[in-house]
């Protein structure tokens, strides 16, 4: 078996760990606008929800050569930014808009459609199944990373993703990150909660 401290692990065999034990990870397609008017587009896997009776969601940034990446400079600059979900039919899209454009922005660079959120400047993805606006509640630095914590002011679902008036997990088919470089998907199984 394998039985190690954290440090006598190098900085790559712990991420992979730890990556690996917390999976499948959702993956958040975080919209945001600088306050110049540039949109940007960026996935985050270390991404969840805070609460749901008063929704809240947060995902943290690394850093990039010791400075913030456009994503989160861009939150926290303007205190807004979309979150939509991605999807199995898009992930390769996805994965490009990881990249960092010579010119233009992520929805360009990957051909992503942009809709223009109701109540807060920022843009989401047009055919993302459910895509919510968020206002930022908080940011922590935490090892490095910044945390950003929004709470979630609107709601857009796609017809499609409904079932009986509801949203239904069962017709959206989401993206997860596993350990490295893989990914995966949802499939609901027969099994439903009972406590």
């Amino acid at each position: 078996m394998f039985e190690r401290d954290t440090d006598d692990l190098s900085a790559s065999e712990r991420e992979r760990i730890v990556k690996t034990a917390v999976s499948p990870r959702p993956v958040a397609w975080v919209g945001t606008r600088d306050a110049s008017g540039a949109d940007n587009l960026a996935p985050f896997s270390s991404y969840t929800y805070v609460g749901a009776e008063d929704p809240s969601v947060l995902f943290t940034a690394s850093r990039r050569d010791g400075e913030l990446k456009d994503t989160p400079r861009n939150v926290i600059d303007t205190e807004v930014f979309s979150v939509s979900v991605a999807t199995a039919d898009v992930l390769e899209t996805v994965d490009h808009t990881a990249a960092d454009p010579e010119e233009g922005d992520e929805f360009d660079l990957a051909g992503v459609e942009r809709a223009e959120c109701d109540r807060i400047d920022a843009p989401y993805v047009a055919d993302a199944p459910i895509a919510m606006e968020c206002t930022l509640h908080d940011r922590q630095e935490i090892h490095g990373r910044t945390m950003l914590i929004g709470d979630v002011v609107r709601f857009h679902a796609a017809d499609a993703a409904m079932r009986d008036g509801q949203v239904d997990s069962r017709e959206i088919t989401t993206i997860g990150r596993l350990g490295g470089p893989y990914y995966t998907y949802t499939e609901s199984v027969e099994f439903e909660r009972r406590y």
